[in-house]
């Protein structure tokens, strides 16, 4: 049993009775805790997630996976709501160990586990893996962002500020089983999940620049990213 502090939301392990807390969210930023099953072992492990004594604690389910392939679950928490926010893992929970790390325009601030890179906005296709986060700020023109996988149910997220995107190529079942939104976090006030609207394994999303940082994360397994990618370019 091991207690963390985790103000600088970099990638950490937590095993059972082990609790992480950061108390360095900011107003007006949404934040995704990321939670990867890292058990090793076929069975789900609930994650407490506490944001403070005005709302509820919550209990995110981190799917079950064998050899640490599966897709992360995620915790969104506001800013706006606390600056405070606690992850833990039950004491009675046999065998249960999760990495986690926090994604935002600024977290993580420590980056060391994570592929922190700045997305060009070229046309050029970039590999988009576990652990990849891209970031850039678009000028304040239209452009297009396009996001490939072969992979069912792959996963990412763009970051601005107090909003997030989430989406899913090639979906299947409901994504509402790994996205928990907290406290005041709503599905279209704060977030909004975008799915392809043609070809089931691409997503081509139209954007404009202004001038504010975004970042994209992926969500997804090393081995349910083979072969993902993704591409920024001015229209």
């Amino acid at each position: 049993m091991s207690t963390t502090v985790w103000n600088d939301g970099r990638s950490i392990s937590l095993a059972k009775g082990d609790t992480a807390t950061c108390e360095a969210l900011k107003a007006g930023q949404l934040y995704a805790i990321f939670l990867y099953n890292a058990s090793g072992e076929d069975h789900d492990i609930p994650v407490n997630v506490n944001i403070g004594n005005g709302y509820p604690p919550k209990t995110v389910t981190v799917p079950g996976t064998t050899g640490n392939k599966g897709l992360a679950a995620l915790a969104l928490v506001s800013g706006s709501n606390t600056q405070t926010v606690s992850i833990s893992i039950s004491d009675q929970q046999s065998g249960g160990k999760v990495d986690a790390w926090i994604g935002s325009v600024g977290m993580p601030t420590n980056t060391s586990g994570i592929n922190n890179m700045p997305l060009p906005f070229n046309g050029d296709t970039n590999s988009y893996g576990k652990r990849d986060r891209y970031y850039a700020v678009p000028e304040s023109r239209w452009y297009q962002l396009t996001i490939s996988s072969p992979q069912n149910q792959f996963i990412s997220v763009q970051f601005i500020e107090n909003k997030a995107k989430v989406f899913i190529n090639n979906p299947v079942g409901d994504p509402g089983n790994v996205i928990i939104p907290t406290g005041t976090v709503t599905e279209g006030a704060d977030y909004e999940i975008i799915k392809p609207k043609d070809l089931p394994q691409t997503i081509t999303y139209d954007d404009q620049g202004s001038g504010r940082q975004k970042v994209w994360m992926n969500a997804d397994s090393q081995q349910n990213s083979s072969n993902s990618t993704i591409v920024a370019q001015y229209l």
